[in-house]
């Protein structure tokens, strides 16, 4: 199974622009905030020399490169994690991600619109990153109610660790950190992984000059 990729960040950063540089698949990219409704889906294959270096002493009759799938999720805003601007479908598009892509634009140009009026690449990383752990702290609250019970009324010892590791994620996302900034143990991460957390997952920023 092919690593996804999701590409996120405010409207009119770049995001449908970048994702048409990276695939054969071509997504709409225009001067208006939520150009993009449903995601973009574009294969990628990914260069290795070692597997040319393989081939070249194998002599294979097929080489297949492996590939990442590259999704052009719709520009998120302040409010997402409340339902703003479509925020929950968006959201949800991301969580089904392995990694993020998260493009900030740099450059200014009075001709493309700015859904905040200016450019500020701080201020606008601080805005999807609060969405996204606003998001997430729902999540751990959900969980914790249900996680809480099962540890007292069931005496689950799993329950019981499981209660400590999403209060640890309370903490850090109620400081406005990231979850993934929360160390834990192989063991410990297997019984939270089904939160699929979206500040849990790897991300990369991409500066559009």
């Amino acid at each position: 199974m092919a690593l996804q990729c999701g590409i996120v960040g405010l409207p009119n950063v770049g995001k449908s622009t970048l994702f048409n540089c990276l695939s054969n698949a071509k997504a709409q990219a225009a001067n208006f905030p939520f150009c993009t409704i449903e995601p973009n889906v574009g294969v990628i294959t990914v260069p290795d020399e070692r597997l040319i270096r393989l081939a070249e002493i194998d002599n294979p009759k097929r080489v297949v490169p492996t590939t990442i799938e590259i999704v052009d999720i719709a520009g998120l805003v302040k409010g997402a994690s409340k339902g703003e601007g479509l925020g929950n479908k968006f959201l949800a598009n991301i969580r089904n991600t392995n990694a993020i892509i998260h493009v900030l634009r740099c450059f200014e140009n009075d001709n493309i619109t700015h859904v905040d009026g200016s450019i500020d690449p701080v201020r606008d990383k601080g805005i999807i990153d609060t969405e996204l752990q606003l998001k997430d702290l729902e999540t751990i609250e959900n969980r914790l109610a249900k996680t809480q019970k099962q540890a007292v009324v069931g005496g689950d010892k799993q329950a019981k660790r499981a209660v400590e590791i999403l209060l640890q994620y309370k903490t850090v996302l109620e400081q406005g950190l990231s979850a993934r900034t929360v160390e834990l143990e192989k063991e410990d991460r297997k019984l939270v992984a089904d939160l699929n957390l979206l500040t849990d997952k790897p991300v990369l920023y991409v500066c559009n000059v």
